[in-house]
């Protein structure tokens, strides 16, 4: 072939090639969109299949799993819990008034928000515990500390309960031990009066003003939203069930009584299953505490003070709605208390106690 043909077909030659190359460059990378197309694909496919299988093979609730206390959320918060039914007496022969519920304290958007009623003692036919029930979705919970207990800081919410918090103040009772008898610990306002305890029964209040009453790290535990714990000794009653340590004949291991005196004045709070909160106290022994409790629907409840000078529950009814509660409106649940409406507005008064207060 002449050379100079063979000159000319050369940069021809070296085009096709290099065109040849693109193409095959241009062909290689369509066949990877397309193959990356294809694994977000079968990825996608893959979490929507696994989605669906958790939810298929999720747990149910089995019969005999632990009664679960409602947590109430803030989707609907002003509206009330069913009015309680009334409840039955503990003995046959009772007064036919046991059990039958009287609003009390201040009414809330035309509803009440507490309920109070008597259950006379099977082994102390005269002598009758006091019964409070509480809507805790109309009320707002408050821990006020004392300077001798829980001790150990400058309070801003200690007695005497101010004007200002009296202008919607409901109810009001004691608190727990001494700390040194409580076998728990006490956290308020940010501090840690003393290291919470695991196991220990504890009453634990949110943000959103609503109770919780359980065991720490199991039923209840501290999160952003907890504003306050009071641990006291462990739960009387857990999952609709007595302790199996309590004693009617008991002076020492549920508190302390004065001059080992069995009928003591004790007191006790608890929850419902639907987060409705039930207290109770009177002159009587442990066991006839925990029998009021249960039989006033507390599904876990703990023990509260004891003694005749510690125990005390109040409610407040101003003649006028917007009225402030003071103690010349206050009534005690059961008149035979040594205390009253008035001891949570006595500066002097140096130990912790709760407030309910309408929302």
């Amino acid at each position: 072939m002449c050379p100079h043909l063979m000159n000319a077909q050369r940069p021809q030659s070296i085009q096709q090639s290099r065109a040849s190359r693109a193409n095959i460059r241009r062909t290689r990378e369509i066949r990877r969109r397309q193959l990356r197309r294809r694994r977000a694909a079968v990825l996608t496919l893959l979490l929507v299949l696994l989605v669906i299988s958790f939810e298929v093979l999720k747990p149910s609730h089995h019969a005999n799993a632990p009664i679960q206390v409602t947590r109430i959320v803030k989707s609907n918060p002003y509206s009330p819990l069913p009015s309680p039914s009334t409840l039955d007496p503990l003995f046959h022969g009772a007064p036919a008034s046991d059990g039958h519920w009287t609003p009390a304290g201040r009414i809330s958007d035309h509803t009440s928000t507490v309920f109070t009623t008597l259950l006379h003692l099977p082994d102390q036919p005269t002598v009758a515990a006091g019964v409070a029930w509480m809507d805790s979705k109309l009320l707002v919970a408050r821990l006020y500390s004392g300077s001798y207990s829980p001790g150990g800081f400058t309070w801003k919410y200690t007695a005497p309960v101010t004007p200002e918090a009296a202008k919607t103040l409901d109810v009001a009772f004691n608190g727990g031990f001494l700390m040194k008898d409580s076998k728990g610990g006490y956290y308020a306002e940010g501090h840690y009066a003393d290291p919470l305890m695991n196991g220990a029964a504890s009453l634990v209040i949110y943000k959103d003003g609503l109770i919780q009453i359980g065991s720490w790290g199991l039923d209840v535990r501290m999160t952003a939203s907890v504003v306050a714990v009071r641990q006291n000794l462990g739960l009387l009653i857990n999952n609709g069930k007595l302790a199996s340590n309590i004693s009617s004949t008991d002076t020492y291991q549920w508190g302390s009584s004065l001059h080992q005196v069995v009928d003591t004045w004790r007191s006790g709070l608890g929850i419902t299953t639907n987060g409705a909160l039930v207290y109770a106290y009177g002159p009587m022994n442990v066991l006839d505490l925990a029998d009021v409790l249960k039989q006033a629907g507390a599904v876990r409840a703990m023990v509260l003070d004891m003694n005749p000078a510690w125990t005390v529950f109040a409610t407040y009814k101003p003649s006028a709605a917007d009225g402030l509660a003071s103690a010349a409106n206050g009534l005690s649940l059961l008149p035979n208390s040594a205390n009253g409406p008035s001891r949570f507005f006595t500066p002097s008064y140096a130990r912790d106690f709760v407030t309910l207060s309408t929302r």
